[in-house]
């Protein structure tokens, strides 16, 4: 688990250099706010988080994926994962935000001028 990245994923460079082409500017990982969002639109008040399907448990194939080994410690670790997103989203709406959850599978198809970007 050591080499699995929190920033700079590959779905995330991927939607930053779509938003940057469409004119977007953010802020990356701002530590002041409740879960470190991937990117923030400060001028907005928005805030976009970038899920892996697998780690924050997804309703799409590779998100409901189960591993074969120690499948009650990978249970119990992305559903701590998910009450934790469910808690930060809470936090930054109290605190006036806008909160956006883009995921893995939706980038990997990744259209041309079509973003998405869907707010649960």
């Amino acid at each position: 688990m050591r080499a699995v990245k929190s920033k700079d994923t590959t779905p995330e460079l991927h939607l930053r250099r779509a938003l940057h082409a469409l004119g977007f500017r953010y802020r990356l990982n701002v530590k002041d706010l409740p879960g470190k969002p991937d990117l923030v639109f400060p001028k907005h008040k928005v805030a976009l988080f970038v899920h892996g399907c697998f780690w924050h448990g997804h309703e799409c194939k590779r998100g409901r994926r189960v591993p074969k080994s120690n499948t009650e410690y990978w249970r119990d670790k992305i559903g701590k994962n998910r009450i934790r997103d469910r808690k930060n989203k809470k936090a930054l709406e109290a605190l006036g935000w806008r909160v956006l959850t883009v995921w893995e599978c939706a980038i990997a198809s990744l259209d041309p001028g079509t973003l998405p970007i869907r707010s649960d």
